[in-house]
C-alpha cells in the first residue's frame, strides 16, 4: 500500500468521530456540520448514512445493545439506526438551553463511561470548552476540566492509567493521570505543544505498542509519537484538514482517517479534490486497540 488511499469520497464538511465497532464489523464516522452518521463495512464498497436534526460529533456502540450512543449538539442520545425512521431518546441534554455550545470528540473507558469534550461552535476563540465524564447509565455528566477553546481527541493509554486530551485552539496536548474506577483525572500537564507548521492537534488514538497517532488539522498529516511525545513517523495526506484517526478491521491493523472541507477557501478546495474523504493509511505493521463500547 502507498502511504494513503481513499476508501470513501464522502465530501464531508467536517468528517470526525471515528470508531471501529468490532461487534458489528463496521466503521462509524460522522460529518459534524453535515449532520450525517456514516457506517461502512470493509466487505461492502458502499456505505450507509443517516441524516440527523442537529450536529453530531461521534457514535459509540452500546455494550450488548442494537442501538448506539451519539454525541449530538445538545447532548448524548441513544439512537436506533435502521431502515425506517430515525428514533432516539436523550440520555443527557447538556446544552438544551445553550445553542452556542456542542459536544465534540469522545471515547469510552474500560468501565463504559464516556470522556467527551465540548466547544463554543459560534466562537471557537472563547474558552468555553470542557472535558466531561458522562455516565450514560445514570445520565449524569461531570465537568472534569475546563477553559478549552476546542476540546478534542481523548485518547486513553493501553494501561488505562493515563489519558491525553487536547485544546486544538491552543495547539496543546495535555496528559492526565486517570483513575477509571473512581472516574477521576488529575495532574494535568503539557504533553506536546505543536508549532505553527504542525497545525492544530485533532483526533488521536493509541496503538497496542503505546504509540500515539495524532491527526493534524491544517498541516495535512498524521503523526505517530512515543509515549513521551517524541516523533516516530509522519504521513502526509492529499488534503490539509485531517481530523481523526483510528484502527480497525478484523486484525485491528487498518488505520482509518477522516478529513474536512470546512475552513478551506475556494482555491484550496479546487486544489484538494479529496478534502472530506475517508482515507486508509499504511500503519507499517502496527496494530491498534479495540474500540471500547459505552454502557447504558
Amino acid at each position: 500500500m502507498i502511504d494513503s488511499t481513499v476508501l470513501l469520497p464522502l465530501e464531508a464538511e467536517l468528517g470526525e468521530g471515528l470508531h471501529w465497532d468490532s461487534a458489528r464489523g463496521c466503521l462509524w464516522c460522522v460529518d459534524i456540520t453535515g449532520r450525517r452518521i456514516i457506517s461502512w463495512r470493509p466487505s461492502d464498497p458502499a456505505h450507509r448514512e443517516w441524516l440527523l436534526p442537529q450536529r453530531v460529533g461521534w457514535v459509540i456502540p452500546l455494550l450488548g445493545q442494537h442501538c448506539v450512543l451519539a454525541g449530538l449538539q445538545q447532548g448524548v442520545a441513544r439512537l436506533q439506526l435502521g431502515d425506517g425512521p430515525l428514533h432516539f431518546d436523550w440520555v443527557c441534554r447538556l446544552f438544551a438551553d445553550a445553542p452556542h455550545l456542542r459536544l465534540n470528540d469522545a471515547k469510552a473507558d474500560s468501565t463504559g463511561a464516556l470522556w467527551a469534550g465540548s466547544l463554543n461552535q459560534d466562537d471557537e476563540s472563547r474558552s468555553d470548552g470542557c472535558l466531561f465524564r458522562i455516565d450514560a447509565v445514570t445520565g449524569t455528566a461531570v465537568v472534569m476540566d475546563a477553559g478549552y477553546q476546542v476540546a478534542n481527541g481523548p485518547a486513553i493509554h493501553p494501561s488505562g492509567r493515563w489519558m491525553l486530551h487536547n485544546d486544538s485552539g491552543r495547539r496543546t496536548v495535555y496528559a492526565f493521570d486517570l483513575d477509571v474506577a473512581k472516574g477521576r483525572v488529575s495532574n494535568r500537564r503539557v504533553w506536546k505543544q505543536l508549532d505553527d507548521a504542525e497545525g492544530y492537534p485533532d483526533g488521536m488514538t493509541f496503538d497496542a505498542e503505546g504509540g500515539l497517532w495524532l491527526a493534524h488539522w491544517g498541516a495535512g498529516c498524521v503523526s505517530r509519537y512515543t509515549e513521551t511525545g517524541e516523533l516516530l513517523r509522519r504521513i502526509q495526506l492529499p488534503t490539509s484538514h485531517v481530523t481523526n484517526v483510528c484502527f480497525g478491521g478484523e486484525g485491528l491493523d487498518r488505520l482509518f482517517v477522516t478529513s474536512a472541507k470546512q475552513g478551506l477557501s475556494a482555491a484550496q478546495l479546487a486544489s484538494q479534490p479529496l478534502a472530506g474523504a475517508l482515507f486508509e493509511l499504511d500503519a507499517g505493521g502496527v496494530r491498534g486497540l479495540p474500540g471500547l463500547p459505552a454502557h447504558a
